[in-house]
Parts: C-alpha cells; structure tokens; sequence
C-alpha cells in the first residue's frame, strides 16, 4: 500500500513511525509546504520521499494532518485530484466545517472525516514519537456518507495505531471537543499568561513551580499556530464552555471572600468525581473494527 501523508508535523509524522514499523505501508510519501518540516521528515525517515500534491494524490490511502483553517480546501483539491478507489481521511479537531466543505462533492463517499485524539505539547517533524495513539480514542463523523470500504479501511489504519473508533455527528464531536479539549487549553494559555503578568521576575516562578503547575500549563507550550484556527472554527461551542467555566470561577472566588470553607470543600470534592472517570469508568462505546461491510458490530454513539 501506498499512503501519502499531507503535513507531515507531530501527528502525520507520528502515524508515519508507526505504520512504518507494522509493515501497513510499503510507501511512504509526504507533502508539506514548509521547506523545514519537509527536510526534516526527509532526514528522520518519516517518509520515503516528498512529493508535490499530484503525485500523492495517487495514493491508495491519503491522510490529512495539516491545520484544521486548511482543512476544507485541502479536502476538496485532494479529492479533485485523486481517483475513484483512494481512501482520503483528515485528522482535525473540528469537524462541522470540513465536513460542510465536502458534502456535495461526487467523491464524498471516498472520505472518512476523522479525529484521532491524541498530541503532546510539542509541533514539527521533531515532534513525532513512536506509539502516540497507542489506547487513546479516535472519532469518526458520518460515517453513513462514506463508503463502507473507505470506512473499513480507516478502521484498519486507526486498529494498526492501537487506537479504538467510536462514531459521532459533527456537531456533537465539536460540543464535546469545546468542553474536554478546547477549554483545558484555553485555561492553560491563559494559566500561563495570568502568571506571567503576576510574576515579574522569572526567578520566581522557576523557583516555585512545582510539578502541578507544569502539568496544568503543559498544553500553553502548544503551537499558537495550530490551536488559533481551531478556537475559531469551534467558536459557539467554546464560547459557551468559557461561559461556564468563567461562572464556576466566579462562584469559587465569592465563597473564597466569604471565608466559607465548608463550601470551598464541597466545591472542591465534587470535582474530585473527575478522578472516577480518568481512573477508568469505561464508556460504551463501539468497537475498535469489523470486517463486516456493514458496520453492524459498531454503535453509533456513546451511551
């Protein structure tokens, strides 16, 4: 099989080590704009060579890992371009708008609208790291407006990765995106910026930064470049999450002045019921892969 990878940063380049190493590729073909990152995924072994965007697209499998702001044109050129039996899957974490782009377009069936949720803070080639998606989650949007093979041969590249596929409408996925992805990082940046106003002098902060604040503004080191667009895209949807994160924060700092602690407490153990769900409630969800054309095996949302 040939794959070619569009963009080949942190999560191209990350699917890249690892279809390499479990033999789904015997081809390994990148596009990406920036000259740097093109050099870099030549020198890392990422891909086999850099092509020009004609030449992907005559992939048996094309991948879409570019910013979500360049997503729906991509989309659409690619499928343009490339012919009736290639699989093209993108990798955004917005999905209303890419899949609005493409959902008149004759080879609509040929694409899977996919997000693989898995990253680190770091971008770039460099950034690419064996076994990223290893148990994490991956999504896939209308699945009823792609082929049963395109479907099938997703599933195949995202069980190849160790990650399981449960199946959401667009609108849904950027809902639930808003609140468990887009927030944590809106709140990191700006964790981040509040402290950086506060403490003049760095010293202080490199002298009393303990591990918990470098977990909770891990995710301000991530690309401006990357998350701008996708903030825009998901912008009713994060607007109301600020809202009520914004409320919450208000309501904590009112019975902070009170000087009520006993409600301080409560507030406080009621979030610790997020410690139940990270320690491993598991979801109903689908599973991983069928060879079934028809799907049946898998639900279609979360219980």
């Amino acid at each position: 099989m040939k794959v070619a990878i569009i963009g080949v940063g942190l999560i191209g380049g990350s699917v890249a080590l690892d279809i390499r190493a479990k033999g789904f590729a015997q081809q390994i073909v990148g596009v990406d704009q920036n000259p740097q990152n093109a050099k870099e995924a030549l020198q890392l072994g990422l891909v086999d060579k850099m092509v020009e965007l004609d030449e992907a697209s005559s992939a048996d499998l094309i991948l879409l890992a570019t910013p979500v702001s360049t997503l729906p044109g991509l989309a659409l050129e690619v499928l343009e371009r490339c012919s009736d039996p290639t699989i093209v899957i993108d990798t955004g974490s917005t999905k209303q708008q890419i899949c609005k782009a493409i959902a008149e377009h004759p080879r609509r069936n040929q694409f899977v609208a996919a997000h693989p949720i898995a990253g680190t803070e770091n971008s770039g080639p460099a950034a690419a790291i064996t076994e990223l998606f290893h148990a994490k989650t991956n999504i896939i949007c209308e699945r009823e407006k792609s082929s049963s093979s395109a479907v099938q041969g997703a599933l195949e590249l995202f069980e190849i990765l160790g990650m399981k596929t449960i199946f959401m409408e667009p609108l849904e996925h950027d809902r639930h995106a808003a609140y468990v992805s887009h927030l944590s990082h809106v709140s990191s940046f700006l964790l981040g910026q509040t402290v950086l106003d506060m403490e003049k002098d760095e010293k202080n902060i490199f002298n009393l930064a303990g591990s918990g604040f470098a977990s909770t503004v891990r995710l301000a080191k991530s690309s401006p470049q990357m998350w701008a667009p996708i903030f825009e895209q998901n912008v009713e949807f994060l607007s109301q999450a600020l809202l009520e994160y914004i409320m919450h924060l208000q309501r904590f700092h009112y019975h902070l002045m009170k000087h009520d602690t006993p409600e301080l407490l409560r507030i406080m153990s009621q979030a610790n019921n997020i410690r139940r769900v990270l320690d491993g409630i598991e979801l109903k969800q689908s599973t991983v892969r069928t060879t079934d054309p028809s799907l049946k095996d898998v639900t279609d949302k979360i219980q």
